[in-house]
């Protein structure tokens, strides 16, 4: 009897907990109904200070995206020496080939390199005149993806050049680390910022609660003399926390698929200039939410630090 006395207390104690949180949650959003200008500004802060900083994360994933397609095309250049035929240079290929920091190797013969050098140059004519070939056997290696950056295609080419039937190897890295510095130039800068325009949000959500709690100073000392707890007091102001920060969480997910729509057509033009394909990613459903939770705990976290602040401050006179 009293265990099933103890359930139904239970059972009856949940149930005006969440019949209390659902009733605040609902006076928070009254709340911002009634006092539209204030709480306007308040999302906008909030929806334009997290939009920033996640479109800086999209330009870096997207120039992270086009690094990876830029990679892809690395190539190591290997110059055999002039006095190893086919067949030591095709036992060289083999051998590279089986490295495990090498995805693919290509020989191209000293024929076929007079004769790819002749299309290309547009002087085919003048290589009958040449009495011998001066072109010497190369060897085009391609790094595995991970090998493809400017430190691990600089370390493959090193390993590389040792071979004795290599003369010379070549790689254009200068490209490389520029846009490895380029990428890495991003990502600090939007860290930086990013932190500056969080702590803008926080102080922003704080300020607009601390003034409500100072409009609202005699109401706060009636409820304290009539026995309410801080909790009770905490509460309706940490709601209102959450939906500024929900409600410009969303705004800020709108403000970048905007701007990436806004931004897809010239991308593209720009992108058919160099015969690429490219097109710009935008949040997936994902990093939408992640924005959106991180939204919401910055309101909650503004909210709690403004109300126990200011609330313990008040007491009755």
């Amino acid at each position: 009897m009293k265990r099933k006395r103890h359930t139904a207390n239970l059972s009856r104690n949940l149930s005006l907990f969440f019949y209390h949180h659902l009733q605040e949650a609902r006076r928070a959003v009254a709340g911002i109904w009634f006092a539209p200008l204030t709480s306007l500004m308040t999302i906008s802060v909030i929806g334009i200070s997290l939009a920033l900083p996640a479109t800086l994360y999209l330009v870096l994933k997207n120039a992270e995206l086009v690094s990876h397609q830029w990679q892809s095309g690395t190539q190591i250049t290997l110059y055999l020496r002039k006095a190893n035929d086919d067949n030591a240079a095709l036992t060289l290929s083999e051998r590279i080939k089986a490295l495990p920091e090498v995805a693919a190797v290509r020989y191209i013969s000293p024929a076929q390199g007079m004769t790819e050098f002749g299309a290309l140059s547009g002087f085919s004519g003048a290589m009958d005149y040449l009495s011998d070939n001066p072109l010497p056997p190369v060897l085009e290696v391609t790094p595995q993806p991970q090998f493809r950056t400017a430190q691990g295609a600089r370390e493959l080419l090193a390993k590389l050049t040792q071979e004795a039937e290599v003369e010379q190897g070549k790689l254009d890295m200068q490209w490389l680390e520029r846009l490895d510095g380029i990428v890495n130039l991003l990502r600090h800068s939007i860290q930086g910022i990013t932190t500056l325009l969080l702590l803008g949000v926080l102080l922003t959500v704080a300020n607009t609660l601390r003034l409500n709690i100072l409009g609202r100073r005699a109401e706060i000392e009636v409820m304290k003399l009539v026995g309410a707890t801080d909790s009770f007091i905490y509460r309706p102001y940490l709601y209102l926390g959450l939906w500024y920060g929900f409600i410009g969480g969303l705004l800020a997910w709108w403000l970048c698929e905007v701007l990436m729509l806004w931004s897809e057509r010239v991308v593209v033009e720009l992108a058919s200039l160099y015969e690429s394909s490219f097109r710009l990613a935008g949040l997936t459903a994902d990093e939408g939410l992640s924005l959106l939770g991180l939204s919401v705990l910055l309101g909650i976290g503004a909210a709690w630090f403004s109300v126990y602040r200011h609330i313990r401050e008040i007491e009755p006179s």
